[in-house]
C-alpha cells in the first residue's frame, strides 16, 4: 500500500455508514446499555483510573516528601529562615476557608453521587471494582 493510500484511508475513515467514529459509537450512551456492557466499561475505566491514581499519588507523595525534607535540611543548615508563627497562622486561616467551602458543596456533591449510583448501579459497581483492582495492580 502506498503512503498516499494510507492517508486517504485515514482521512476517509468513519465515512459511509456513520459520521461517528468507533469510540463514540461504542460509548455513545453507556447508561442505556445492557448491564454486562455497563459493568465491563465501568470495570475497565475504574481499573485505568485506579492505576493512574496510584502512580500519580506515589509521584506526588515523593515530591511533597522530598520538598519537605529539603526545606527542613535547608532551615537547619541556616540557608533559609522560616517564620513558624506566621506559617501556623496562615495554615489555620486556609484550613478554616477550605472547611467552609467543603461544607457548602459537599452535601450537594454527595446527593448527586448517590443519585448517579442509584441510576447506574452496574456501571458504578464495575467502576468501583475496577478501581480497586487498578490500585492493587500497580
Amino acid at each position: 500500500m502506498k503512503p498516499e493510500n494510507v492517508v486517504d484511508v485515514l482521512e476517509n475513515r468513519g465515512r459511509g455508514k456513520s459520521e461517528k467514529d468507533w469510540f463514540q459509537g461504542i460509548f455513545s450512551d453507556i447508561t442505556k446499555a445492557s448491564a454486562a456492557k455497563q459493568t465491563i466499561v465501568g470495570g475497565i475505566t475504574g481499573w485505568g483510573t485506579g492505576f493512574v491514581f496510584t502512580k500519580v499519588g506515589k509521584a506526588a507523595a515523593t515530591a511533597v516528601g522530598g520538598s519537605l525534607l529539603l526545606i527542613q535540611i535547608a532551615q537547619h543548615q541556616g540557608y533559609i529562615r522560616i517564620n513558624w508563627n506566621q506559617l501556623n497562622k496562615d495554615v489555620e486561616t486556609t484550613t478554616e476557608y477550605v472547611e467552609k467551602q467543603v461544607d457548602k458543596g459537599f452535601p450537594r456533591l454527595l446527593k448527586q453521587g448517590k443519585k448517579f449510583v442509584k441510576e447506574n448501579l452496574f456501571l458504578a459497581t464495575g467502576f468501583a471494582g475496577g478501581f480497586l483492582l487498578g490500585i492493587a495492580s500497580s
